[in-house]
């Protein structure tokens, strides 16, 4: 839990995107980190804990205000900076790896979903 806390804390203070956080989706973290934890503990690790779509909660807070590719370069980075600081070795290299593989398939599907026949 503590590696979760060290990503989230520096992307609550994040000047670029920290306010989607805070301000936009008025996000409860202690409630929500353990289900965010679950979520990468399920991408990085096959761990079939998370339950949910990242990308429709991601498409809805678009639709409230815009994700753009300076907010997932900033995010791609500041969990690239993070890992790089906790961690080392090739399953640091693949975390960061997968983090960029789900940031570039979101930014697609919000592409993509304001468009007629969208289908996730």
């Amino acid at each position: 839990m503590k590696n979760g806390n060290t990503f989230y804390s520096k992307i609550l203070k994040d000047n670029l995107i920290g306010h989607f956080f805070t301000q936009v989706v008025k996000l409860h973290f202690e409630k929500h980190l353990p289900t965010m934890i679950d979520f990468w503990e399920t991408v990085l690790f096959g761990k079939a804990i998370y339950k949910g779509n990242p990308i429709l909660k991601h498409i809805d807070l678009h639709r409230i205000e815009a994700l753009k590719p300076e907010h997932f370069k900033r995010w791609i980075a500041v969990w690239k900076e993070t890992v790089n600081e906790l961690f080392k070795g090739e399953n640091a290299k693949q975390a960061i790896a997968k983090a960029k593989q789900m940031g570039k398939l979101m930014e697609i599907k919000i592409e993509h979903s304001a468009k007629k026949g969208f289908i996730l």
